[in-house]
């Protein structure tokens, strides 16, 4: 099948699958005429790919659990690692986010809301940049 069809299927834009191709997580076959010639193992192993991705896992780590899920003697606490790390991450960013959510709540309370030009929020913007220039 043709890129096009491989797309479809899988449910990636042909961008992300020639990207797929480009950094080696895929290899489809060539036809006579050099255009790529896509088989229903790759659309599994693309439709792998998506869903990884989907879970926040990054390139390499995809690239890894697919490594993993192609081995038949891999070991689940290897995979079970790559996913607790990942979750770990993405605790990381949720305590990072609330923290920015708090602050900016606390600028945004200090706001009158008004007509008049006097802001905190661009003052703390403002005082943020003078420190770091």
């Amino acid at each position: 099948m043709n890129i096009g069809e491989a797309s479809r299927l899988s449910g990636l834009p042909p961008k992300t699958v020639r990207y797929y191709e480009e950094v080696g997580l895929i290899k489809p076959a060539r036809a006579s005429n050099g255009y790529r010639c896509y088989r229903d193992r790759d659309v599994h192993m693309l439709r792998f790919l998506q869903r990884s991705r989907s879970l926040g896992f990054t390139i390499d780590e995809a690239r890894r659990l697919l490594s993993l899920y192609e081995d038949s003697n891999r070991k689940s606490e290897d995979v079970k690692r790559l996913a607790s790390s990942r979750i770990a991450e993405i605790d990381r960013k949720i305590a990072e986010l609330k923290s920015l959510k708090r602050a900016l709540a606390d600028l945004s309370e200090q706001c009158h809301g008004g007509h008049a030009p006097d802001c905190p929020i661009l003052d703390e913007i403002a005082g943020k940049i003078r420190e770091e220039a």
